[in-house]
């Protein structure tokens, strides 16, 4: 930790004041807050572009502004880069065909599909264009896929509906009335994606800190000074000063944006996070062997698209796993597999379009959680992708509930926010 803290210093040219420093801190009060407010101007680490989060969002945002003058910092509290949402999801490139057409979910997940597409092919990131079926049983979900299909052809997103002899000739072991075909749909190695894009940060003269929490934040003076933890028993906090902020925290942006503003504050119930507990499934090697399904497979999702659904992913090996179900907690950080579904239940949704499936064919795999602007219940909630001059914060960026499609769209939020502050 000593040697990072020194990597820190060389990278972003942190003022020589390190003795002072330590002897500060031993006089500081227990709030971070009050920390915070007691560093001096000498004694904190200046960088022109801080990021909080070090998810596949926060590596896009921090790599996009890294390439521009000027230095960048993006830090995470885990000890290596994308530990949540962005590792535990089910690693599909969208095609954006859910969504309102005006939404911001929509156009990001579009534009971020072609962006990743060509990112991937040209860094070498493994990802396959495999395609997807929307799969619908019965009248009631058949008028669902046609009305989807309308909605791609506003959108200029290719897919087409095919019947059920043409599906069973395609898969013989899938069920479905109809299916609505996505040629755009893929899948993407997750952790290599996030390793391109921290690679390309640091050849841009970026820095990435893990183990370091962010615990108390304030505009003074035209930035923003940010008090964090590093994890080193020498020196364990580090303040820093930025011009710009990017808040890329995804399960915890609530909070990170809640710092800078009292209790009474409209973002207390504006940026307020809901949590989506869901579990993946895996089959056995036998069911692997005897069920073999060569593209992704959804079945319709609900009104409100609180999920799309028990689905059926590959991954780049060609196993294949199912998920996630829905479970609503108050917790973003447990990722125990209890409660949940029961397993009869989540088999029953997989036997609606792959019948052979069977309870001992499931293993648990792994567990996501989603940070949802949607309340249970509630209507569609858009990404919230906004510079925060309107609140008087200028060069604060809140990127809250980029929950799916956002690894798709990473690639363009990242543009979005480098265009919005620059």
């Amino acid at each position: 930790m000593a040697f990072r803290r020194r990597v820190l210093q060389q990278q972003l040219q942190r003022p020589a004041s390190l003795v002072g420093t330590i002897c500060a801190r031993r006089r500081l009060a227990t709030s971070a807050a009050e920390r915070l407010a007691q560093y001096k101007d000498e004694d904190l680490t200046m960088v022109d572009h801080l990021v909080i989060g070090a998810g596949v969002v926060g590596l896009a945002a921090g790599r996009q502004l890294a390439q521009r003058s000027g230095s960048t910092l993006v830090v995470d509290k885990n000890r290596q880069f994308g530990m949540e949402t962005s590792s535990r999801n089910s690693e599909v490139i969208h095609a954006g065909i859910y969504y309102p057409r005006d939404s911001l979910r929509t156009r990001v997940c579009i534009e971020g599909k072609h962006r990743l597409y060509e990112y991937c092919q040209r860094q070498g990131v493994s990802h396959q264009r495999v395609g997807k079926w929307v799969v619908a049983q019965g009248n009631e979900q058949l008028e669902y896929l046609h009305a989807l299909r309308r909605h791609c052809a506003e959108l200029g997103v290719p897919a087409e509906i095919i019947g059920s002899a043409a599906a069973l000739k395609e898969e013989p072991l899938v069920r479905a009335d109809a299916a609505l075909v996505s040629p755009t749909t893929g899948i993407v190695d997750s952790h290599e994606l996030m390793s391109a894009l921290l690679r390309d940060l640091t050849e841009s003269g970026g820095t990435f800190a893990p183990n370091t929490s962010v615990v108390a934040m304030q505009r003074d003076r035209g930035s923003y000074k940010v008090l964090v933890t590093t994890g080193d028993p020498e020196t364990p906090f580090m303040a820093i000063r930025a011009p710009v902020v990017v808040n890329a925290a995804g399960l915890w942006a609530d909070r990170i944006a809640n710092m800078l503003v009292p209790d009474s504050h409209p973002w207390r119930e504006q940026y307020r996070l809901h949590f989506a507990k869901g579990r993946y499934y895996v089959l056995d090697a036998g069911a692997s062997a005897r069920l073999r399904v060569r593209r992704l497979v959804y079945p319709v999702p609900d009104k409100n698209i609180v999920s799309l659904g028990t689905h059926l992913t590959l991954d780049l090996a060609g196993s294949i796993r199912f998920g996630p179900d829905v479970e609503w907690t108050a917790s973003n950080t447990n990722y125990e597999p209890e409660g949940g579904a029961p397993i009869e239940e989540v088999v029953r949704a997989i036997n609606a379009y792959l019948p052979a499936v069977r309870s001992e064919d499931l293993g648990l795999g792994y567990t996501g959680i989603r940070p949802k602007l949607q309340r249970p219940g509630g209507a569609f909630c858009d990404f919230v992708i906004r510079e925060e001059s309107g609140a008087g914060m200028p060069g604060f960026v809140n990127l809250v509930g980029l929950e799916s499609p956002g690894l798709t769209s990473s690639m363009a939020i990242a543009s979005m926010v480098d265009r919005i502050l620059h």
